[in-house]
């Protein structure tokens, strides 16, 4: 390997090294409310939900019939919702950062972007 050939190569790795990676998560806090087994309101939280990866909510998502409701987008990241788990189905509903939606839309699985 020639001289010119090393520098280029090690150059190439100093920028890989230098370069920020791109954001694997979405900054904030993403809420909704569901009933649980028992009959209790509860709020359920995702915590810098990882991004471009479809979240199943839970509980409700493993109940069958039943679904989350009243999401609310705390994050830096577009969140979009579905009705169906494995964001799945033609009902889904996209919140932008910092908006959240009514009680009466239900949610199964979110996805940030």
């Amino acid at each position: 390997m020639s001289l010119r050939t090393f520098t280029l190569a090690a150059g190439a790795a100093v920028l890989l090294i230098a370069l920020p990676g791109s954001a694997s998560a979405a900054s904030g806090q993403f809420r909704y409310s569901y009933t649980t087994a028992d009959g209790y309101e509860a709020v359920g939280f995702l915590n810098n939900p990882a991004s471009g990866q479809c979240i199943n909510l839970a509980p409700a998502a493993s109940e069958p019939g039943s679904a989350s409701r009243a999401p609310k987008n705390h994050t830096d990241a577009t969140a979009t919702v579905f009705l169906g788990t494995d964001c799945e189905g033609e009902n889904y509903y996209s919140l932008k950062p910092g908006r959240g939606a009514s009680d009466r839309l239900q949610v199964r699985s979110v996805v940030f972007s």
